[in-house]
């Protein structure tokens, strides 16, 4: 399809959230006006670099394992993906595939625990001993292929095996990740990181059939409005930064670098005005505790990923059984402690979401930190300092027994200092890219 048909397509509709958000937060029209004015002469040249001044970015044919170590070493929550064939002198729109991020790879790992298991319980039982090495080299040469398709094929090749030894498949093998999980043992690192297919999967592969953000840039010269929206309404984490005539990202401006940003503007009038309020009195947070979705830390740390997954979501709020009192805090980020440790790993069918925090402390791996908490009455300027200082995704509104009762994001926040002048995006050159968030 052309692109100017492309470009004629309309956005999708993300009226719902941010509807709920400009009616809630009261701010006088002519302050919100005057706001969305001043964003728009904000060219987004002015957004500082990211650290280093360089973005960080991934090579499709990265594996798996050396992305999450790459995102993990690096701080960052997703980057772009570099076409492994590309030169210098390619046009950005076909050096970069997309962004691979932690729920890319929160995906792609809960459905492979799937398949792995079926290729080890089948294998196993119809081979009589087969190993695990031999069973995923039925699927490989079944279909001659690597990659998502040979995935499929172990799986086909392994039941196929099953049947023909006539040896029942359990049903629930490929059920869910949960399920699957108690036929993986402390093979399941192997199959997934050292045998083939799963070996062999690479970034590029995943970003095509586990793509969560898209990749939606702009350009220096436009406006940090732009960028605001399409970090506040339009549910993306980041915006790539590129030049028309040029191959490569400039720069990548995140959620929380907009955060941080606006605290440096503490003390100008329009930032007072609006930050002295408190969460109450702005409507936050956007969501009824009712809808407010937590994880008991009893719960399977596994269970908690897919929650995340099925609700994409970035983190969870852990409570503590019935009394909804909040004790902790899992995030996407947190799966890089499974994939990189391979003692832990092995054990996460058994592992708590408590189990699960505590371990990844006693490893060295991270420092168990106490949820960060807000009050009806916390000033938002306060909540952006937090945010901020502690680079943070979000706090959780409690009551005066540490019961939960709702979560403040980092888009929620941006949302509280925008909101989209009709007709905004019709110019914006990358609007035929962004009906791909609705795919």
């Amino acid at each position: 399809m052309a692109a100017a048909d492309l470009q004629k397509r309309s956005i999708p509709s993300f009226d719902e959230y941010f509807d709920t958000v400009q009616a809630r937060k009261r701010l006088p029209n002519g302050l919100q006006e005057a706001l969305n004015k001043a964003f728009a002469k904000i060219p987004v040249s002015f957004f500082p670099e990211v650290p280093g001044g360089k973005v960080i970015e991934v090579s499709a044919d990265t594996s798996i394992v050396d992305a999450v170590q790459i995102l993990s070493e690096n701080n960052i929550f997703s980057a772009p993906v570099r076409n492994a064939n590309a030169d210098d002198t390619i046009n950005w729109s076909n050096r970069y595939l997309g962004l691979v991020d932690y729920s890319a790879i929160i995906l792609w790992v809960l459905e492979n625990a799937e398949l792995a298991a079926v290729a080890l319980a089948t294998g196993s039982a119809a081979a009589a001993g087969m190993g695990v090495g031999a069973v995923s080299a039925i699927g490989a040469v079944a279909l001659g292929a690597t990659g998502p398709v040979a995935v499929a094929g172990l799986t086909i090749a392994a039941v196929g095996a099953a049947v023909a030894g006539g040896l029942a498949v359990n049903k629930g093998a490929g059920k869910d990740a949960l399920t699957a999980a108690d036929y993986l043992g402390d093979d399941f690192y192997k199959v997934i990181f050292q045998e083939e297919p799963f070996k062999s999967t690479k970034v590029g592969t995943i970003i095509k059939s586990f793509r969560w953000m898209p990749f939606l840039p702009v350009q220096p010269n436009d406006s940090m409005l732009t960028v605001l929206l399409l970090l506040s309404k339009y549910h993306l984490r980041s915006v790539p930064v590129i030049e028309m005539d040029k191959p490569y990202v400039e720069n990548m401006i995140t959620q929380s670098a907009v955060v941080r940003g606006l605290l440096q503007c503490k003390g100008r009038d329009w930032f007072d005005v609006i930050t002295i309020k408190s969460v109450s009195d702005l409507g936050l947070p956007f969501m009824s505790p009712e809808e407010v979705i937590s994880i008991d830390g009893n719960e399977q740390v596994l269970e908690a990923f897919k929650l995340m997954r099925e609700k994409q979501i970035g983190g969870l709020p852990v409570v503590e059984g019935q009394t909804n009192k909040i004790i902790g805090n899992i995030s996407m980020r947190d799966i890089r402690f499974l994939l990189l440790n391979r003692e832990l790993f092995p054990k996460f069918r058994q592992l708590t979401v408590l189990d699960f925090l505590r371990t990844i402390v006693s490893t060295g791996s991270s420092v168990m930190m106490p949820p960060v908490t807000c009050k009806y009455d916390t000033r938002l300027a306060d909540l952006i300092e937090v945010l901020a200082e502690k680079c943070i995704h979000r706090i959780y509104l409690v009551n005066g027994q540490d019961e939960l009762l709702g979560v403040i994001t980092l888009r929620d926040v941006i949302s509280c200092f925008v909101s989209e002048p009709e007709n905004h995006f019709e110019n914006y050159f990358g609007c035929f890219l962004i009906d791909s968030m609705s795919d």
